[in-house]
């Protein structure tokens, strides 16, 4: 759906459906130095009806760009190469195969792409009544390292306390509850909230990573859990996802709705962003109803060079990365996407094969995802577009 009516609907998915992504293995690594008697609860991958399908029934298959598919997948293949079998299961001997394949190839043809992944892969149609699928971004921002009467807005690094209780790729199964907590000696205990971080929970603690200018643009960059940051000294940089505060995500779209009755052109994002900052006291209130909060670290040279990092660890792909939900979904494996009605794509549809390397605490169901669409504000219209029902067909390794 285009037009208005389209990026209205498409505002409910970043309100709404879009919250706190994450891109790495960052927050293992701190909680284990935080205290290794915090063991996490594992959440076992939920099962998928599933039916098995021919590459000929899916529509749009032949007119896709299989090449820019094949190197969102090569990514997510090295990166995979790089870990540690963690399950001998038969689906991942068989990933680990074809992966050490796919490293090696070099296709210069979208056709030499198309025939790996029909030769590798069998399409399974995923069979529920229940889907969406919302579109997310990279925000660019004004910030500088300093804080100045102009640049007043902290974001903040991950703290030392912080510890995680559940597998980061798991939290869209577990947001009804704590996912992080603080260790205090021997025990835990909840985090602050944003509305106690915002008042000061964290003063005078060294967690200052940078500064913005403007608490809206601040709220906002959380809900996406990323951004490029361009430097007062002319300079860019990236921060990506290092941990939350455990609270669960709350909407304030929803919010909105329900307490301010908020209809139509209301919902707009610019709207809502014009009214938070015009009703600063109220939108204040309005932002602190959601109590989750976001830790950022600064990705280095190499890791921001391509995009921001996804949850699978490998930097995102616009409009071949595909955040799902972890706990039916193994990130790093192809889903192909058929979504007739988003037409803001093109006339056709949205009709690609897609790599699942990202999650989110909202993206919950089989047939639940959020395209990612690229950095800046014209990413930012399409992702704001994007809400739609869609069929979901994921490739498993032959």
């Amino acid at each position: 759906m285009g037009g208005i009516a389209g990026f209205i609907l498409g505002f409910f998915s970043l309100l709404f459906f879009y919250p706190d992504y994450s891109p790495n293995k960052r927050s293992e690594i701190n909680e284990q130095k935080a205290s290794k008697q915090i063991i996490k609860k594992k959440v076992k991958r939920k099962t998928m009806k599933l039916r098995p399908v021919k590459f000929q029934s899916l529509r749009g298959w032949h007119q896709d760009d299989h090449l820019a598919a094949f190197f969102a997948f090569q990514k997510s293949c090295r990166y995979f190469l790089t870990r540690q079998l963690r399950s001998h299961s038969s689906i991942n001997l068989k990933r680990f195969k074809l992966c050490k394949e796919a490293v090696r190839l070099k296709p210069t043809h979208k056709t030499q792409a198309k025939q790996f992944f029909e030769s590798k892969f069998q399409p399974y149609r995923v069979l529920t009544p229940r889907s969406l699928l919302t579109g997310y971004y990279e925000p660019e921002i004004k910030g500088s390292r300093i804080r100045s009467a102009e640049y007043n807005i902290p974001v903040y690094k991950r703290p030392t306390d912080l510890v995680s209780l559940i597998n980061d790729k798991h939290r869209a199964a577990k947001n009804h509850q704590l996912t992080f907590m603080r260790k205090k000696g021997e025990k835990l205990e909840p985090f602050p909230t944003r509305e106690m971080i915002e008042q000061g929970a964290l003063n005078n603690q060294g967690l200052e990573l940078l500064f913005l200018k403007d608490q809206v643009d601040s709220f906002f960059m959380h809900i996406q859990g990323s951004a490029r940051i361009a430097l007062d000294d002319g300079s860019y940089i990236r921060i990506g996802y290092d941990g939350k505060n455990g609270h669960p995500y709350s909407s304030i779209g929803q919010h909105l709705k329900h307490a301010y009755k908020f209809r139509g052109e209301q919902l707009k994002l610019e709207a809502v962003k014009q009214w938070l900052r015009e009703n600063k006291s109220e939108g204040q209130k309005v932002m602190w109803h959601n109590k989750s909060y976001i830790f950022f670290r600064e990705l280095n040279d190499a890791q921001a060079a391509d995009g921001p990092l996804g949850a699978e660890g490998v930097n995102l792909s616009p409009r071949r990365s595909l955040a799902v939900d972890g706990s039916y979904h193994q990130l790093g494996l192809p889903i192909w996407l058929d979504v007739g009605s988003l037409s803001h794509h093109g006339k056709s549809g949205f009709h690609h094969l897609m790599i699942a390397q990202d999650v989110g605490s909202a993206i919950k169901g089989p047939a639940r995802g959020d395209i990612y669409w690229g950095s800046g504000d014209k990413a930012g219209l399409l992702a704001g577009a994007t809400k739609h029902k869609g069929q979901f067909t994921v490739l498993l390794p032959r």
